[in-house]
């Protein structure tokens, strides 16, 4: 049985849903989770105007009052011709467990979005995503250097295992981030279609796991 969480590092309800899974996971710290990154906008070439800039800061607003969670608005609204691709930074997420594949892959996750969300960083930009994986991979204990990564980002194989994440998301009837998922080893059981705090996860997630512990054992 494992929980299958499925977002996009630069989906700014992701960046909310992260601290509300990290809480989870503290009462549920047994359970395998594993990770498919979604590719809200993978392969974007527009460039954002500010339309599109002041979109996104509504979005913002709302995760910010609903999670408590801080946002880089200056830093945001200061970058010029920014192309909003997430392929780049969920393909980092990729590359992280590629590289260190029992690491902790949502602590990883969640870095990048602070260096995005709250840094200001650029997280389509590959120098800068494999610094900020590098740096969160050896919170986790994993010592990496920041060329391998940058290398093994750029890799075929890191492509691929990227594309394959975002196929599997569509093919698991995901149609919007975040969403969690519980494998129970029968079947696939939604536990959250979107954002959600913890305690109410928690409950949906006790729920379907008895109502399964009920059918293994009729």
């Amino acid at each position: 049985m494992k929980l299958i969480y499925i977002g996009d590092p630069m989906c700014s309800w992701c960046y909310g849903f992260g601290k509300e899974m990290t809480t989870l996971l503290e009462h549920h710290p047994g359970l395998e989770l594993e990770i498919v990154v979604g590719g809200v906008r993978a392969g974007a070439t527009d460039i954002l105007d500010d339309a599109g800039k002041r979109f996104r800061l509504d979005h913002w607003e709302r995760v910010q009052a609903n999670s408590g969670l801080p946002f880089n608005r200056e830093a945001f609204l200061a970058r010029e011709n920014f192309v909003y691709d997430t392929e780049p930074v969920c393909r980092a997420v990729v590359t992280a467990r590629r590289i260190a594949p029992d690491s902790n892959l949502l602590a990883v996750f969640r870095s990048l979005q602070q260096a995005f969300y709250v840094e200001g960083l650029d997280t389509t930009d590959g120098r800068v995503l494999s610094a900020a994986a590098v740096a969160a991979l050896k919170v986790v204990g994993y010592e990496v250097d920041p060329e391998r990564f940058h290398e093994e980002w750029r890799s075929e194989a890191a492509i691929t295992e990227t594309r394959a994440d975002f196929v599997r998301a569509r093919k698991l009837g995901v149609s919007s981030f975040p969403s969690l998922l519980l494998d129970t080893g029968k079947g696939i059981v939604e536990v959250s279609p979107g954002y959600a705090h913890a305690q109410l996860l928690d409950m949906r997630l006790r729920e379907a796991m008895e109502k399964y512990a009920r059918a293994k054992a009729a």
